[in-house]
């Protein structure tokens, strides 16, 4: 059964981007918060067996695993909830700039760039509330 988690300690270009770039970083963190992702391989693709087929992981797990990938000395509070708005101005103002400014996006957005670099590994997601592609 193949592992995202591990085919991106595999893959230098992720990795890198990971380590030097926080949006980049915190992009991948909401990618895989309220997602699973599939290789794209027929049979998985047709099945999409939770059990056999579809990586996902906890909000918690992902911030993990990207302070993992960072290799700073991090843990999974540096990234969980990064994407959560409402909570630096009453009228949003401020959650506005600093979202534009950072380039993070909300829990469970899939930047191009991250869905570009899943598909060279070979996966693409699959929304928790899709039972088939």
């Amino acid at each position: 059964m193949r592992n995202l988690e591990e085919e991106i300690w595999r893959d230098d270009e992720i990795l890198n981007k990971i380590r030097t770039r926080d949006d980049y970083a915190q992009n991948v963190y909401a990618a895989f918060c309220n997602m699973r992702w599939c290789p794209r391989e027929l049979v998985p693709a047709l099945r999409q067996d939770d059990k056999k087929d579809l990586w996902h992981c906890s909000w918690r797990s992902a911030g993990g695993k990207v302070a993992d990938w960072q290799g700073k000395g991090g843990d999974y509070m540096d990234w969980y909830c990064s994407g959560i708005r409402g909570g630096l101005s009453i009228d949003g103002k401020e959650d506005a700039e600093y979202f534009e400014r950072t380039k993070y996006v909300s829990e469970g957005v899939i930047t191009e760039e991250v869905e570009k670099d899943f598909n060279r590994l070979g996966w693409f997601p699959v929304p928790w509330d899709d039972d088939k592609v």
